[in-house]
C-alpha cells in the first residue's frame, strides 16, 4: 500500500465517521505570531479548540508541518523529520475517548490489517477512564497496556507543573511493536517507554479535558476535545514492512536519485548525510512552496540554513550540489497529493540553486581564512570560539565544517572542545536575544489569555461605516467586567461591527462607539480568530454589558487605507506584468498614510523598471475600471486563476477581488468601488529586505500629492 493510497483510506475511513474533511494549511500559519512553522495538525483549529464552534464538530485532515526540534537527531535514527504529514481527526466537543480509542484501534487493525498482537498502547497513569476503554472494550492483553506520567502521556509535557497555562489533558499512544531488539539492555523488561528503536510510536491521541489556570489548578473544561496525530511516514514504514521511514516510497526516490548524482559525480556519502539530504530537501521544497524564500530572518532562515547544510554535505567531498535536482524528485513524488508543487517547481528550482551557489562560493572563499586563523590561534580557546561563531552567524558556514578544519589543523582536542563551549555560549545568547524581540513563543495558545467563548464577529464594514451592535464582552487590563467607566482602557466585543480588525496587512480601523451621551474612542481593531476586539478608552460616560452602542468608524481613515489597498492589488498586476509570472506576495502593511509591499524577485531593479511598473499602476488608475468583489466557494475560486497570499488560510468560501481581468486575488480586506478613487499612485523607495525578496513602498491620493509637492 503506497503512502498516497494510506492518506486517502485515512481521509476516508474518517469521512464515514461524519468528519469534515479540511485541507492542510499552510506551513506558515495565518495570522499566528507566536511560532515558526504549522508543527502541528491541531494549529488550524485553534479558533474550535477555544470554544468557537459554529459549523462542524469532527475533522480530519492531513497537514503538512515543519520542525527543527528533532534537527540534531534526523537521518541518525530511522524515525525523526523536519517536514512530515500529520494525520488528524479532531472532535470539538462532541465525541470524547472512547470513540478516539475505538476509531483508532479499528483503523489500524481493519482498515490497515495490521495485526493486533504487534500493537502496544500507553495510558497516562491517573487516567482510568481510558485505562478501562483499552482492558475491557478493546480487549488489549494487560501487558500490552503501559502507564506513563507527565512528561511522556500528558500534554502539553508536564504542564500540571511547569504551564503553560490553558488547554490541556492525558494523552494515550498505540506503538508498533518491531520485535525485540538484541541490543536492548533490558530486552525482557522492554517497553514502550524504551528507546532501544524497538517501538514505534504511531498514534498519539490527546484527550483535552482541563484548562490549567495560573497557580496549577486544572479546571475540567465544559466542552472536551479530541486531538490525535498520526505521522504518515511512520506508519507507511509499519504498513509496508518497512524498518525506517527512510525505506518507504516517501524517501526511497529522493535516496535513489541520491546515489544516482553521486555515483555520477564520483563522489561517496555515508548513510546518515544521504538520509539528511533526502529529509531536508522535502522541508525545502515544501517551504519555498508555501512562500518561505530563503533569507536570514526567521522563517527564511530555516529554509537557507537546511539548503546550506545538504550543500556543505557535498562540498565536504569536493562534489558538485545538487540539491536543485533533488527538488524535482520530490515534487513527482508528490505531486498526486500537492498538484500546486507542480506548477512552482521553476521556481522553486531557482530559489535553491542560487543558495547553494551563494554558499559554495562562502565555502571556498570563507573557509580558507578560518583555516589560517586555525593555524595562527591553535592554542587560543577563546580566540578560536569567537571565530566559530563569527563564521557561523555572518557567513553560514556550518557548525560541522568549522570543526572539521580545526581537526586539520590539529588543533588539541581540549582546545577545541572549550572552543566550541564559547560558541556555544554565544549562539545561545543571540537565540535568547532574538527571542526577545519575537512574538514567537512558541505556545499555540499563547493570545487565548481573554475569555472569548462567543460566536464570531458579524463584520459589515465592506459595505456599511456605521452600524448598530451589542456589547457581548468587556475587558478591562484584559480582566473581564461588567461595567467601564471614564477613563477607563478597555477592550471590547460586540456581536456586530463596521470596524475592519488588522490582518491580510491592512491596519484596524479607529472611530468610536456610542451610546446615550456616553462615547468609548477605539484607537485600534484586532481580532482572535474570528472574533474581532475593539481596543480604546472610555472618553465620557459609563458602559455596561448587553448596552446597545453606535458603532461608527473613521470614515476618511477607512478611505485612504482603501486607497492604499486596491494599489496594493494594481501594484502586483504591474510587477508580474513588468519583471515576470515569477512575482508572488511575501507581505504588506496597508495603512492610511503609505503601504509597502513585499514580493519574490532574485535581483535589484532598475530605475527604467521602477518607471514602467509606477506607469502601469496609474494606467489602470486612469482607466476607472470597476473594482468588484464576490464570494464564491473555494474550488470555484481556485478555478478563477486568483492570486492567494501564502500566510493565508481560507475557509469554504472566500472572497475574491477582481479588477478587468488584469489582477485577480484572494482578499479579504476593504477595497474601493473604481480604480480611479486612487487618485495617483507613487513610488517612494524600492529596497533588498531579504534574500530574493524586494520591498515597494508607495502613496496614493493626498499622501502622493503631498510627497510629490
Amino acid at each position: 500500500m503506497t503512502a498516497d493510497q494510506i492518506r486517502k483510506k485515512f481521509l476516508d475511513f474518517f469521512a464515514s465517521k461524519g468528519h469534515k474533511i479540511v485541507a492542510s494549511d499552510s506551513l506558515v500559519p495565518k495570522e499566528d505570531p507566536t511560532v515558526l512553522f504549522t508543527t502541528a495538525g491541531m494549529q488550524q483549529f485553534k479558533r474550535q479548540f477555544l470554544g468557537q464552534v459554529e459549523d462542524y464538530r469532527r475533522a480530519a485532515s492531513s497537514q503538512k508541518c515543519l520542525r527543527t526540534d528533532d534537527l540534531d537527531h534526523v537521518g541518525k535514527t530511522p524515525f525523526h523529520h523536519t517536514f512530515f504529514e500529520m494525520l488528524g481527526n479532531f472532535s470539538f466537543g462532541d465525541y470524547f475517548k472512547k470513540e478516539a480509542i475505538e476509531w483508532g484501534w479499528e483503523f489500524l487493525t481493519k482498515e490497515l490489517k495490521i495485526p493486533k498482537e504487534k500493537l502496544w498502547a500507553s495510558i497516562y497513569e491517573e487516567d482510568r477512564e481510558a485505562e478501562e476503554i483499552w482492558l475491557k472494550t478493546i480487549k488489549i492483553p494487560a501487558d500490552r497496556l503501559v502507564r506513563l506520567g507527565d512528561k511522556s502521556n500528558f500534554w502539553p509535557s508536564e504542564a500540571k507543573t511547569k504551564g503553560p497555562n490553558g488547554p490541556c489533558g492525558p494523552c494515550s499512544e498505540i506503538f508498533y511493536d518491531y520485535g525485540v531488539n538484541p541490543g536492548c539492555p533490558r530486552a525482557d523488561q522492554c517497553n514502550p517507554d524504551c528507546d532501544c528503536g524497538r517501538f514505534s510510536e504511531v498514534w498519539n491521541l490527546v484527550f483535552t479535558q482541563f484548562n490549567r489556570k495560573e497557580d496549577g489548578e486544572l479546571e475540567p473544561l465544559p466542552n472536551k476535545n479530541i486531538d490525535t496525530g498520526m505521522g504518515l511516514e511512520r506508519l507507511a514504514a509499519v504498513v509496508q514492512g518497512k524498518e525506517s521511514n527512510f525505506e518507504t516510497d516517501l524517501f526511497a526516490p529522493i535516496l535513489h536519485e541520491i546515489d544516482r548524482e553521486l555515483k555520477k559525480q564520483h563522489v561517496g556519502l555515508y548513510p546518515e548525510a544521504k538520509r539528511i539530504m533526502a529529509d531536508h530537501i522535502r522541508a525545502i521544497v515544501f517551504g519555498i512552496n508555501d512562500g518561505v524564500i530563503p533569507s536570514n530572518k526567521e522563517r527564511g532562515f530555516v529554509i537557507k540554513r537546511l539548503i546550506t547544510d545538504i550543500t556543505d554535505l557535498i562540498l565536504r567531498q569536493q562534489g558538485e550540489p545538487f540539491g536543485n535536482q533533488l527538488a524535482k524528485t520530490v515534487i513527482q513524488a508528490m505531486r498526486e497529493p500537492y498538484p500546486e508543487l507542480v506548477k512552482k517547481e521553476k521556481d522553486i528550482t531557482l530559489y535553491i540553486k542560487k543558495t547553494e551557489d551563494d554558499y559554495k562560493k562562502i565555502f571556498e572563499t570563507k573557509l580558507p581564512d578560518f583555516q589560517i586563523i586555525c593555524e595562527k590561534n591553535s592554542a587560543d580557546a577563546a580566540k578560536l570560539g569567537a571565530e566559530m561563531f563569527k563564521y557561523r552567524d555572518t557567513y553560514g558556514l556550518t557548525l560541522s565544517t568549522l570543526l572539521k578544519t580545526m581537526d586539520k589543523v590539529g588543533v588539541n582536542t581540549d582546545i577545541k572542545k572549550e572552543a566550541r563551549q564559547i560558541f556555544q555560549r554565544s549562539m545561545e545568547q543571540q537565540q535568547q536575544r532574538s527571542r526577545a524581540y519575537s512574538k514567537m513563543t512558541g505556545d499555540v495558545f499563547a493570545d487565548a489569555e481573554l475569555n472569548l467563548d462567543l460566536p464570531k464577529t458579524d463584520f459589515v464594514g465592506n459595505d456599511q461605516s456605521t452600524c448598530e451592535g451589542t456589547i457581548l464582552k468587556l475587558f478591562k487590563e484584559n480582566q473581564e467586567t461588567g461595567q467601564v467607566h471614564q477613563g477607563d482602557s478597555i477592550k471590547v466585543v460586540l456581536d456586530r461591527t463596521p470596524f475592519y480588525a488588522e490582518s491580510g496587512g491592512q491596519i484596524g480601523d479607529t472611530g468610536a462607539l456610542s451610546a446615550k451621551g456616553s462615547i468609548i474612542r477605539i484607537v485600534d481593531t484586532q481580532r482572535i480568530a474570528d472574533i474581532f476586539i475593539h481596543i480604546g478608552h472610555v472618553e465620557r460616560g459609563t458602559f455596561n454589558v448587553n448596552d446597545t452602542v453606535e458603532a461608527s468608524i473613521d470614515t476618511e481613515r477607512r478611505l485612504s487605507i482603501m486607497r492604499h489597498h486596491t494599489a496594493t492589488h494594481l501594484l502586483q498586476a504591474a510587477l508580474r506584468k513588468v519583471l515576470g509570472p515569477h512575482v508572488q506576495q511575501q507581505g504588506s502593511l496597508v495603512a492610511e498614510d503609505r503601504f509597502r509591499f513585499d514580493f519574490t524577485h532574485p535581483k535589484g531593479i532598475s530605475s527604467k523598471e521602477l518607471d514602467a511598473i509606477e506607469q502601469e499602476v496609474n494606467a489602470y488608475v486612469l482607466n476607472c475600471d470597476p473594482v468588484e468583489k464576490n464570494s464564491m466557494s473555494l474550488p470555484e475560486a481556485k478555478k478563477t486563476g486568483a492570486l492567494a497570499f501564502f500566510a493565508e488560510k481560507y475557509g469554504e468560501t472566500v472572497r475574491v477581488v477582481s479588477i478587468d481581468g488584469y489582477s485577480k486575488e484572494f482578499c479579504g480586506g476593504t477595497h474601493l468601488d473604481s480604480t480611479g478613487q486612487v487618485g495617483l499612485f507613487k513610488i517612494i523607495s524600492e529596497s533588498a529586505i531579504a534574500q530574493g525578496i524586494r520591498r515597494i513602498e508607495a502613496v496614493t491620493g493626498k499622501n502622493a500629492l503631498a510627497y510629490i509637492k
